[in-house]
């Protein structure tokens, strides 16, 4: 498809600074016009002052193990017992547990999209085998850590996962789509005695019935604070407008302790606007109970504030310290932004008092090559890509969805629906729906919460209850934004979910909406979820027996409706605020109506790459009035079919349309903007032309024509510079040239890539029936287009990419890469076998025989020691006995190693399976070191220890096993 577009306007411009502050400079098309694609940018993505400044991402070297590991069987009654107390989880949870062959992986990351599809895994997944997997990592933890609170925090871990930290359960989560916080400030340990995290992910539980992805999806962090903190989503700040036209933002931060005794501390806020001018401050003092929590209150008054749109998303910055004497301050920074908005009975949604239909699309949260691991920058360029289309709205369809996404909905003016997972009213879930809107009720582009998706109970007395509780868990946190539940029936049963919610949510049934409304003409209802028609990009002829779709907008499913039918029928009513197409882009998962090999769906505007289908055109001239827009489908590339009539379709919004083939008439017509104008024109090779008129002017033109045969590939990046960080990823579109340097729609090659100064993180090109691997270094284009994923390496220096075909002209991009700071991150940490469960014997006068143990059910008169830990013995004498046992890890075992004891108070013998192989002469504390023969055999270590008055002999710090 070729498109030209007249009086199109170009964003401005705004100065670069180190990441936080990007330029929007458009840069000249290299690529012409035809390209169905956006002209690269210089631009770096976006990075806004964190949120909280002490937290560090833990993405880092994390051990990673694809399959299950058995625990094992536990026999013996001291085994019994020892299992049952905290720290001694064994198996793969244990702290000693030999993960040392485990490969390393770095976070966000979807192990599933990894693996090949299987005609026999579930279609609705995608066809990708998932099943269960474990994730390790040591963590360090610095001395000066102690006396603060510290917390763990998983994005989101699919699907349900358990946690260990240092052996014992730290967490059972019971979702993929919410996020865990752990306190990890009771069990934590410092210095060379290493934390161990350890992570069970079961992969084949399923929330849904669309691809889930598997793993640790989302970032992880390290967040430290002081003893007295702001809680994690502790703080509520969204602007209000009274009655009387003032604005204020009235703040409610949660407070937590750790102090053993009451502490006063003092919350400051700062609020400034886009330019960094303060606009107002406050401060109050709060007392804060020992291990308790507490709640600080304030409201700041804001004159006249710049109002946050759609158009114009302008949004201020919230800076918060909690601060004590003598110790560091807690911070956070929200942005958030200032805007009213209501949903009317009888004239739909208003924004900032003015009518706005919502133009919306529901989306799933994957992506080409990526899977759900999706790179920051690339939620954004998703979000642009609506944009670009006209849509100010998305619905998180069906979970909550990840803070980048948000945070981009925000910057860029798209309205949110933000949905709840789980429809369940236990403890469990109903906690997911509080998280859900603690975290996102202060962001501007948050306008709803969705409580449920289309439940069999929706029109029940049990459904109306369970959401009549939803709803009121959900105003006790957030009394500004209205509930709704996306409802696909039972809206005129007795007692139904409608008359729970503040909105009805229409799926489908826009039969309904007349009805429902002259029965009900005071309550609001928006289309939830709409459309759901069938297209295959690039394809204008469906071929069952192929499983393709015409790209007409002619094919729906058998509940749904055309893209014009379910537009027509919103935008035709003023009572219905607007819609939510089904969906934005393609999803792996429900290839509605086929299966195999179908592996991904047919509904998107864009497809899984987010190249644009002739639903996207259409859309685009349906919602966008300020510019006239006029495009043409099909391509013109139809050899072996001359004379025959081709479908020809405009996509525009300007009155009427002429057609002109080689430059004869083919006809003009008046522009129906909810069916589009249409020809019959027999296909002749050459040029096809249309010219749109307004008044009587002509306002625009589109141009597709028949190409020549692919001579070269063409590399397209979103962007000409990229973020030197380790971390910045962008899309790169590939595709055919012919020998004038013309986009070839109809190539389907296999494609060759090279990279330096980066890594292909993903692959794609948008065939809902391809089963290429979407990692590696080859792609075939569909119908014309492929797309790669690139990850830009630390450092400065040209990213060069490199798209080679057989007989054709390589491809090259050189994108610029800029030094860039990373983002904090907690060091990687080389996992280390620390020897644990140590029992020391009584006291004694004599030294004591080394081959004495404890009897198996004797838990009482040998104590139990952590690591590095030294205790008086029970009893009277100076000696003791320190026993362990342990198995070498694999490399040690091949190899052999080193036994290291970082610290032994008091003279000493080390003896191991029964043989003296080392002692210490003097009492003083010591580390000791000591060779460990190759072998896989259980070793027994025992240290005699001689203490003397005033001094208690024992280890002092860990003792380790690792290479010689």
């Amino acid at each position: 498809m070729k498109r030209r577009e007249f009086l199109a306007s170009i964003g401005g411009a705004a100065a670069v600074a180190p990441i936080t502050q990007v330029s929007a400079r458009i840069v000249d098309d290299p690529v012409g016009p035809d390209l169905p694609m956006p002209p690269s940018r210089d631009s770096l993505p976006f990075r806004s002052e964190p949120e909280e400044p002490g937290r560090l991402l833990l993405d880092q070297a994390w051990q990673f193990h694809q399959g299950d590991i058995p625990f094992p069987k536990i026999k013996g009654h001291g085994w019994s017992y020892a299992n049952a107390k905290a720290g001694q989880a064994q198996g793969a949870a244990a702290v000693n547990f030999d993960d040392s062959d485990w490969p390393l992986v770095n976070l966000p990351h979807d192990w599933a999209v990894d693996m090949p599809f299987d005609p026999d895994a579930n279609p609705s997944q995608g066809y990708r085998q998932r099943g269960y997997a474990w994730y390790r990592r040591s963590l360090r933890l610095d001395p000066a850590d102690r006396g603060k609170y510290l917390e763990l925090q998983f994005g989101a871990i699919a699907t349900n996962a358990t946690v260990w930290v240092n052996g014992s359960v730290a967490a059972h989560n019971w979702s993929g789509y919410n996020s865990i916080y752990i306190d990890l400030t009771p069990t934590a340990r410092f210095g060379d005695d290493l934390n161990t995290i350890a992570i069970r992910v079961d992969a084949e539980k399923m929330e849904g019935w669309w691809y889930e992805g598997a793993g640790l999806y989302r970032h992880a962090s390290l967040a430290k604070r002081p003893a007295v903190h702001i809680q994690t989503d502790g703080v509520h700040a969204d602007p209000r407008r009274g009655d009387d036209g003032r604005w204020t933002v009235p703040i409610t931060a949660s407070l937590a302790s750790i102090l053993e005794r009451e502490s006063t501390a003092t919350l400051s806020a700062v609020l400034s606007d886009a330019e960094g001018r303060t606009v107002a401050s406050g401060a109050i003092e709060a007392t804060v109970p020992p291990l308790g929590n507490a709640e600080a209150r304030l409201e700041l008054a804001v004159p006249s504030p710049r109002l946050w749109s759609v158009d114009d998303p302008n949004l201020y910055t919230l800076r918060l310290s909690l601060a004590r004497p003598d110790e560091a301050e807690d911070r956070r920074v929200l942005r958030i932004g200032f805007r009213t908005f209501r949903f009317d009975a009888e004239k739909g949604f208003f924004l900032n008092g003015q009518p706005l239909k919502i133009k919306g699309t529901c989306n799933h949260q994957d992506h080409a090559g990526v899977g759900v691991a999706i790179p920051d920058a690339l939620w954004e360029w998703r979000i642009r890509r609506l944009k670009d289309m006209g849509s100010n709205a998305i619905r998180c369809s069906h979970n909550a969805p990840p803070v980048e996404l948000l945070d981009a909905c925000d910057r860029l003016g798209m309205l949110v629906m933000d949905e709840n997972r789980n429809f369940n009213t236990s403890p469990d879930y109903i906690e997911q729906l509080r998280w859900l809107v603690r975290r996102d009720r202060n962001r501007p582009s948050v306008i709803m919460w969705s409580v449920f998706n289309e439940e069999p109970m929706q029109g029940s007395e049990a459904g109306y209850e369970m959401v009549r509780r939803m709803a009121s868990e959900v105003k006790a946190l957030d009394s500004s934004r209205p509930v709704t539940a996306a409802m696909n029936s039972g809206l005129f049963a007795p007692k139904n979910v409608s008359q729970a919610v503040d909105v009805v949510g229409f799926n489908y049934q826009p039969d309904l909406y007349d009805r429902f409304h002259a029965v009900h003409p005071d309550v609001p209802i928006t289309s939830s979820e709409d459309t759901s028609a069938f297209m295959t990009r690039g394809a204008f002829e469906s071929d069952p027996a192929k499983q393709v779709f015409a790209s007409y907008d002619d094919e729906r499913s058998s509940w749904g409706n055309t893209h014009r039918e379910a537009w027509k029928a919103v935008a035709t009513r003023p009572f219905v605020a607007g819609a939510f197409v089904w969906t934005g882009f393609d999803y792996r998962g429900e290839p509605s109506p086929y299966e195999w090999p179908s592996a991904s769906s047919f509904f998107g505007i864009m497809d899984l790459c987010g190249f644009p289908k002739t639903a996207y055109w259409l859309h685009r001239a349906q919602w966008i009035d300020d510019r006239p827009l006029l495009d043409l489908a099909p391509h013109w590339n139809w050899a072996g079919r001359e004379g025959e009539l081709i479908t020809v379709m405009a996509m525009t919004n300007v009155e009427r349309v002429a057609l002109f083939l080689n430059g004869r008439p083919m006809g003009d017509k008046s522009v129906d903007r909810f069916e589009m104008p249409r020809w019959q024109v027999p296909w002749e090779p050459g040029r096809l032309e249309a010219v749109g008129y307004r008044a009587g002017h002509e306002v625009a033109r589109a141009l597709v024509e028949t190409t020549g045969a692919p001579v070269a590939l063409r590399l397209t990046p979103d962007r000409i510079v990229m973020a030197g960080d380790g971390e910045d990823a962008q899309p790169i579109t590939v595709d055919a040239i012919d020998a004038r340097g013309r986009h070839v729609p109809t190539a389907q090659l296999p494609v060759n890539f090279k990279i330096s100064g980066g890594e292909i993180i993903g692959l794609g090109n948008g065939n809902p029936n391809s089963h290429e691997p979407e990692k590696g270094d080859s792609r075939k284009l569909f119908n014309g287009l492929a797309q790669l994923i690139v990850r830009a390496d630390p450092g400065a220096g040209p990213l060069r990419i490199t798209a080679q075909a057989e007989e054709l002209k390589p491809g090259q991009s050189t994108i610029r890469r800029l030094a860039a700071s990373p983002r904090a991150q907690v060091p990687p940490t080389p996992s280390v076998q620390i020897l644990e469960g140590w029992r020391q014997s009584p006291a004694s006068r004599d030294k004591p025989d080394p081959m004495r143990k404890p009897v198996d059910s004797d838990m009482n008169s040998w104590l139990w020691l952590g690591t590095g830990q030294i205790e008086a013995a029970q009893g009277e004498g100076n000696w003791i006995s320190l026993r362990a046992t342990f198995v070498a890890r694999r490399h040690v075992q091949t190899n052999g190693g080193t036994l290291r004891f970082g610290g032994i108070v008091g003279r000493a013998e080390i003896w191991l399976d029964g043989r003296k192989v080392a002692a210490k002469p003097e009492f003083a504390e010591a580390p000791l070191e000591l060779a460990l023969p190759a072998g896989e055999e259980e070793h027994v270590v025992t240290l005699l220890v001689e203490s003397r008055p005033g001094l208690v002999g024992g280890l002092s710090r860990p003792a380790t096993v690792g290479a010689r």
